[in-house]
């Protein structure tokens, strides 16, 4: 700093000339001009021209980048010696500016009361507002406060609940392990009364069969040795007696002949003719002859006789040992009846025996789980109390941090205000130049006015008497060395007005700091609290989610609670979440974003495209089972995706391939049949009958797909790859459930060991057949084609649902003024609902059927009466992405999906039909919904059969309208 010293004459001088002088000198706003006010006590003497004055200094500084100063002006008694400066001469003119400067310092007085007023102003406005953020703040924290201890209350109520829960399950868990032992002795006490009596019963069954047929074959074989026997003896009796009568003709003959021989004798001796004697010889051997040629005949045909009795006695004799055969096989079929019966007996104490091990097993490992859950409850509710409290404590100390803060603040402000309070006040002192007691000395230095006013500080000594001591010689010449650098020296008014002064401006409130408007910093403390603040806030609504999750899970009925594979909880709504054209983009990261959407519109399960590597890059032509880097995304983006999806508790379904599978390499044979990756099969794992891809393994258990081979899923191996590939999606990645494609190619008996393996809490068969049609028309009757598609269910044990593509091809139709399509001669829905409606998995359109493909798509313009249809019946309903997404009807299927929640419409749903013709369908489903289809011109008030009182809740003229019960 530089000073410039004016002695106490030099005003004396000035005023002998009538001049009022006022230092108005201004420098450049780095320097300072001090003006050394009037003193009451130190009045100015006049005397015939002569000062009678005590000597005073006067200082003028500049303010350099020096730290030396210099003495200009230095007075004595006998007047003042001017070192290294001109004489100061003031001519008359300066008497002229100097009156023009002290208007213009009115003018500027003025406009600094006007300023200061509005400051004032200001000022006020802006405690104000600080009281009003004051109180705001004490507010937040008493609502904080009582939100923490409704927190905290909640939390006690909670563990209070989850304590009286623990005791009611360790009491239930007591009492089912009581019943499941009792059972179990009960079980056995059964299973061995009726194995004893099942065996005593088969025992004596097959001891009265094999006695029966021991006398059947004893009765058979005494009744054969009778006939014989008698067949016998009465050959024997009749020959015999013929023999006899032959002999006795044959004795009678001789006689005869001899009395013919002794007659003729005594003739020829006693002249008699002998001619006549020996024609009558010859007529009697005639006789003779004829009699011995019948004798030979009767004999033939006694021989014949003998001959067929001799084979009727040998078949009886075969028959005979054919019925010991039998005898002999019933005994052997007896002992091995017996042999099986032993060992089904020791079977099943071994399964009794397994299963009452298994009921042992599992009760102590429910008990085990229980505890287990239990005790992990106990510790995420106290991990949750602790958080809570933490977080309360941590929101305390943001709530003082942030409140000390705004006191700081708001005593900076304050102290701020009084500041420019008092620069106003001096500044309006200044320029009204008036005269104080006591001494004062400004300093105008770069816009701002300070006050000094410690008489007794050094800084106002130094600068009111000067050096204690003089100025050394070489001091003097470093000054004089330094003087040149400083400013020249302003003595013209308006010169000094018009440079860099600067006047008391006043910042506006926005430019005014506050920590209401604070940014956020990074590596600030009061920042970190916030956001430590935010992230504990994040962590408690959490917590509270999830415990509130709880308690509704622990609220729900076992009923509600219960997962079919086949069904799900039986309230499922299923979205399919790609196209045929989804691959081209990074699906996942597509999809993933539109979960809380889904979720808020009312989807429970996303059907997500199939994630295997594939030939095709749809995914239909899977090949490494293990490797999930598709086209849709990488493994990372699927298992994000899928989190997405449960973080909205959405049932992830996978689109699993198990039909057929693309080979990596070629047999010798140039055949592509030899796989990679972690399930390396070789052509034993291919069909036989399968005619591009020679495989080794049986005959296939279903429809041969040419293009790519088809996995034999007799094969044992086989079918624990697939198991286990089943598993690893269901725990390592997070699929809830499967879609299974193209399941017309193997057996639904191999579906239901994958089903039962994997446990999916959803699952749904693609068993697409062609409707029957004549002459281009769609038969009225369909039993036969969904008669397919429920055996292909009962195949599977009704482990899984089925895509109802009878409904689908019958919509076509009927949505075309044919609305008589929609019922079945027993009054019943067409398709595989009216049937099996809780099997029946109601669709649209599909990836195959509609989207680029177009292989069957619905009519467009019937979209919103189809959706109408199968969101409001029976059977699980599943949503096409093109028809939410991009076709705009998002609005529409998600108020017919509210309808069908407060309908409490379920896959096993009642369905009444009243009308089905050319006009219209109304239908009655469950107790809660009406719904009608068609220009049908009816209301509930027109049906007899219809009671209650019912509202219309939606309402799309000839499409479709709906009502629900009051």
């Amino acid at each position: 700093m530089g000073t410039i010293l004016m002695p106490g004459a030099t005003l004396g001088i000035l005023q002998q000339k009538n001049i009022n002088f006022v230092s108005s000198l201004c420098l450049v706003h780095h320097h300072s001009l001090i003006f050394p006010p009037a003193r009451t006590r130190k009045r100015r003497l006049l005397s015939n021209g002569n000062w009678n004055r005590k000597s005073r200094t006067v200082v003028f500084s500049t303010v350099d980048d020096s730290n030396d100063s210099s003495a200009d002006m230095v007075d004595d008694d006998n007047g003042f010696m001017l070192r290294g400066t001109e004489d100061l001469v003031i001519e008359e003119n300066e008497l002229v500016a100097t009156k023009k400067a002290l208007s213009e310092a009115r003018a500027r007085q003025e406009a600094i009361e006007k300023e200061r007023d509005q400051l004032l102003e200001e000022l006020a406005q802006s405690q104000a507002k600080q009281q009003e953020h004051v109180a705001t703040i004490l507010r937040d924290k008493e609502v904080a406060i009582t939100e923490l201890e409704a927190a905290k209350s909640l939390f006690h109520n909670k563990l209070q609940d989850s304590v009286e829960e623990k005791f009611t399950l360790e009491s239930k868990l007591v009492l089912a392990k009581q019943d499941a032992v009792e059972l179990a002795v009960q079980v056995e006490k059964l299973a061995e009364i009726a194995f004893q009596q099942a065996t005593s019963h088969i025992l004596e069954d097959a001891q009265r069969r094999v006695s029966a047929a021991e006398t059947s074959a004893a009765e058979a074989a005494f009744h054969i040795e009778e006939q014989v026997r008698i067949a016998t003896e009465g050959t024997i009796l009749s020959i015999v007696e013929q023999s006899k009568d032959a002999i006795e003709k044959a004795l009678d003959v001789a006689e005869k002949a001899g009395d013919y021989a002794t007659r003729a004798v005594a003739v020829f001796t006693d002249g008699i003719n002998p001619v006549d004697e020996i024609a009558s010889v010859q007529s009697e051997n005639i006789k003779l002859q004829g009699i011995v040629n019948d004798l030979e005949s009767q004999l033939l045909i006694t021989r014949n006789e003998i001959a067929k009795l001799k084979v009727e006695l040998e078949q009886v004799n075969a028959q005979a040992k054919t019925s010991e055969l039998h005898a002999e096989d019933a005994e052997k079929a007896l002992l091995e009846f017996q042999e099986s019966n032993r060992e089904m007996t020791i079977q099943r104490e071994e399964e009794i025996n397994s299963l009452l091990e298994k009921m042992k097993k599992d009760a102590a490992e429910k008990k085990k789980a229980a505890s287990k859950a239990f005790k992990a409850q106990l510790e995420s509710i106290k991990a949750a109390i602790k958080a809570a409290k933490e977080t309360a404590h941590s929101r305390n100390e943001a709530y003082m941090r942030r409140c000390e803060a705004l006191q700081r603040s708001l005593r900076a402000s304050e102290a701020a205000s009084k500041m420019w309070k008092h620069r106003a006040e001096i500044a309006e002192s200044l320029l009204l130049k008036e005269e104080e007691d006591e001494d004062a000395i400004y300093i105008v230095n770069g816009g701002r006015i300070d006050l000094l006013t410690d008489d007794d500080s050094q800084k106002w000594k130094l600068l009111s008497d000067g050096p204690r001591r003089e100025t050394p010689h070489w001091m003097a010449r470093r000054i004089r060395s330094i003087r040149p650098k400083f400013p020249p020296r302003k003595i013209d008014v308006s010169e000094a007005l018009t440079s860099n002064f600067r006047p008391l401006d006043l910042p506006k409130p926005d430019e005014v700091w506050s920590i209401a408007q604070e940014k956020l910093k990074e590596r600030d403390t009061l920042i970190e609290h916030v956001i430590e603040k935010e992230t504990i806030e994040k962590k408690r609504k959490a917590l509270e989610r999830a415990l509130q999750r709880k308690t509704i899970q622990w609220q729900k009925t076992p009923e509600e609670t219960k997962l079919e594979p086949g069904t799900g909880t039986g309230r499922e709504i299923v979205f399919q979440g790609f196209n045929w054209e989804s691959w081209r983009k990074q699906w996942y990261l597509d999809l993933a974003p539109k979960a809380a959407d889904l979720s808020r519109c009312g989807v429970t399960a996303v059907w997500l495209p199939p994630p295997t590597e594939s030939v095709a890059p749809q995914g239909y032509m899977p090949s490494d089972l293990y490797n999930l880097n598709s086209a849709y995304g990488s493994v990372e983006e699927l298992k994000h995706c899928v989190e997405e999806m449960h973080s909205q508790d959405l049932l992830a379904l996978g689109d699993v391939v198990l039909n057929h599978r693309c080979a990596q390499k070629q047999s010798p044979n140039g055949v592509w049949n030899i796989y990679g990756g972690k399930l390396a099969w070789g052509p034993e794992a291919i069909v036989c009958d399968d005619p591009n891809f020679q495989g080794n393994g049986n005959p296939s258990s279903g429809d041969v797909f040419h293009a790519a081979p088809n996995i034999d899923h007799s094969q044992d191996f086989v079918r624990r790859d697939i198991k286990d590939w089943l598993n690893w999606l269901r725990n390592d990645i997070g699929f809830d459930g499967w879609r299974l494609d193209f399941v017309r190619g193997f057996s639904g008996t191999y579906v239901k060991e994958y089903i039962e393996a994997s446990n999916p809490a959803f699952a749904i068969g693609e068993y697409w057949d062609s409707l029957a049609y004549e002459q281009g028309s769609l038969c009225y009757n369909q039993d036969v084609h969904r008669q397919r598609i429920v055996n292909w269910i009962n195949a599977t044990g009704g482990t899984s649902s089925a895509f109802d593509v009878t409904t689908k091809g019958i919509l076509h139709s009927a949505l075309h003024n044919q609305y008589w399509r929609l019922i079945d001669p027993q009054g019943k829905p067409t398709g595989v609902m009216g049937w099996w409606p809780s099997r029946a998995v109601t669709f649209l359109e599909n990836h195959d059927t509609g989207s680029t493909q177009g292989h069957w798509p619905f009519p467009r313009d019937k979209l919103t009466q189809g959706y109408a249809y199968i969101l409001t019946h029976p059977g699980t309903p599943t949503i096409f992405y093109d028809h939410f997404y991009d076709f705009g009807f998002r609005d529409v299927i998600t108020e017919l999906i509210e309808a069908r929640r407060r309908a409490g419409i379920h896959c096993r749903s009642s369905v009444k039909i009243y009308h089905a013709n050319n006009e219209g369908y109304v239908a009655q489903i469950g107790d809660t919904l009406v719904m009608k289809l068609g220009h049908f011109d009816w209301n509930p008030s027109k049906e007899n059969n219809l009671d209650g009182s019912w509202q219309k809740f939606v309402d799309k003229g000839s499409d479709y309208q709906l009502w629900l019960r009051q």
